[in-house]
């Protein structure tokens, strides 16, 4: 090979590197935001965690997601993130608590997981070690969580051949990275989803709060709603009746959806809908 293609070729790989790597972090953070990451894990500085969720069970912390290689997730493969956030598996082979919800997670491309590692990579590192979680026997027990995970096994997301794009979209973005399930359906005595009522709301949501229903076939509340209605509360919070949306739902606004496409708002609304309205 002569000088000239060899300085070519040396030249172009690694800017084809980069602008490759830069097209991924972009990816990562729409990716980001859709997940809510930031709300669960940004208390003081960003990303560093310990951030408190207060449950029947006790209260959990969450951990430092930053690339800091002693505290967060800097030494962290791709293939070990994608295990965790799809398995809730540690790099170390421990498992995760499912206040994680890596259940919802359980159905990401694994190339959005691998885009959204990349985001992460990209931000400042913060030393910061998380803080242990404060639980009670026997949920103390992390041992335990293998057998949770036996007995609240849940069905990977699959799209519906009979539903459009964009009621499918709608479907993955609710059911898997906006996990809204996890906050908006009831737990079972050990923790578990109860999945076969769907989103019917629940009096002990985060932190002790009352998480309204969407599963609402009386359409007296959030039934009664419209894809538009539906569409402009998740953009802006303000709902038909001119009320807005607060609680948990302040930081769902501010972190994921009022940063999300128009279109992915409609898809939202659009499968939300139509769970009122089969």
């Amino acid at each position: 090979m002569s000088r000239y293609w060899l300085l070519l070729l040396l030249g172009i790989v690694p800017n084809a590197f980069a602008e490759s790597q830069k097209a991924s972090v972009s990816r990562g953070e729409y990716v980001f935001n859709t997940g809510g990451c930031a709300s669960c894990h940004t208390k003081d500085q960003a990303l560093a965690g310990n951030v408190e969720l207060v449950t029947p069970f006790g209260t959990f912390f969450s951990p430092n997601i930053t690339p800091d290689t002693q505290y967060g997730i800097g030494g962290w493969s791709d293939a070990q993130f994608v295990k965790a956030m799809r398995e809730g598996i540690s790099p170390a082979g421990g498992h995760y608590y499912p206040a994680f919800p890596y259940t919802a997670y359980a159905s990401m491309p694994v190339q959005d997981l691998i885009d959204l590692k990349a985001y992460l990579d990209a931000q400042d590192p913060v030393s910061q070690p998380t803080l242990p979680h404060d639980l009670g026997f026997p949920f103390n027990q992390r041992v335990l969580l293998g057998v949770w995970k036996f007995f609240n096994d849940v069905d990977p997301w699959l799209a519906n051949p009979n539903k459009s794009a964009s009621w499918n979209r709608g479907s993955y973005l609710v059911n898997g990275p906006g996990h809204c399930a996890q906050c908006h359906t009831p737990r079972n005595i050990i923790g578990g989803l109860q999945s076969g009522v769907g989103m019917v709301g629940t009096e002990q949501g985060p932190d002790g709060e009352k998480v309204p229903a969407l599963l609402d076939l009386t359409q007296a509340a959030f039934g009664a709603w419209n894809i538009d209605d539906i569409t402009f509360a998740l953009e802006v919070g303000m709902t038909p009746e001119g009320d807005f949306l607060g609680g948990s739902m302040s930081h769902v606004l501010d972190n994921t959806t009022s940063k999300m496409s128009p279109q992915d708002l409609t898809a939202m609304a659009e499968y939300l809908y139509s769970l009122n309205n089969p």
